[in-house]
């Protein structure tokens, strides 16, 4: 009984230095991780990543992770106009199978799945924001967006007609979609300035699209809603770079 005692301590504190050095290791290579990732998508800080699943050491042994999370604060994505940029205020991604070379220089996920927020401020940069001539002594811009409740945006129209501004911005309800790299927001109805103008007039003021590219790894949009602080997307991809 003495001996199986010694035997089952000795157990014990093997296995609580196990999980010691295992969970050293995990935090040592997040570390690393995101100093790669903060290198390689030319970021001013460390994003923060999570590697999940227990234990570390046996997956590394394996040359594959199950699942790693990485988040990333005021990204700047290009716009594929000159060096122009959009600010995603919060970048989150899920990457399953991440695989790592045997140099642990770079690592590929399978897949990945997330999310990105574009405040309604940037996404306003990309609207008519500068006032545009609709039709002869017509001109009208946008001048606010703001979430319109069920996954809609709320679009404020400025307009002046003949020199008169209106006496105060027009609401309309707009929908945004994803089209490949771009998200797109197009009016659900056309909004009433007071004057009779042809649709697709009115819609060169209200209707407006911003390209989103290059983002870390090459995940791709998928899905966009409006939500309370902007914009989010659902972004995916296949064989993600991670790092390297």
């Amino acid at each position: 009984m003495r001996a199986l005692r010694i035997l089952l301590i000795i157990a014990v504190v093997l296995g609580g230095l196990f999980v010691i050095a295992d969970r050293a290791a995990v935090s040592f290579a997040e570390d690393q991780a995101a100093q790669k990732v903060r290198t390689s998508e030319g970021l001013s800080t460390d994003p923060d990543v999570s590697i999940k699943g227990f234990p570390f050491l046996t997956q590394v042994a394996s040359g594959e992770l199950d699942d790693v999370e990485v988040g990333i604060k005021d990204y700047e994505a290009a716009t594929g106009t000159g060096t122009a940029k959009i600010r995603i205020s919060d970048l989150k991604a899920d990457m399953r199978g991440v695989v790592f070379a045997a140099d642990y220089g770079s690592a590929t996920a399978r897949s990945a799945t997330g999310t990105a927020t574009i405040p309604y401020d940037e996404l306003l940069r990309a609207a008519k924001s500068e006032p545009t001539d609709v039709s002869p002594g017509v001109s009208g811009q946008v001048v606010g967006l703001s979430a319109g409740g069920d996954g809609k945006i709320k679009v404020e129209v400025e307009a002046t007609v003949l020199g008169n501004k209106l006496p105060r911005p027009v609401s309309v309800l707009s929908t945004v979609s994803v089209k490949g790299d771009t998200v797109e927001v197009r009016a659900d109805s056309i909004p009433d300035l007071g004057i009779d103008l042809a649709e697709n007039t009115l819609r060169s003021v209200t209707d407006f699209q911003q390209k989103i590219d290059d983002l870390p790894g090459g995940i791709k949009l998928d899905k966009v809603e409006g939500g309370n602080d902007g914009v989010e997307i659902t972004v995916k991809g296949s064989d993600v770079k991670l790092a390297g």
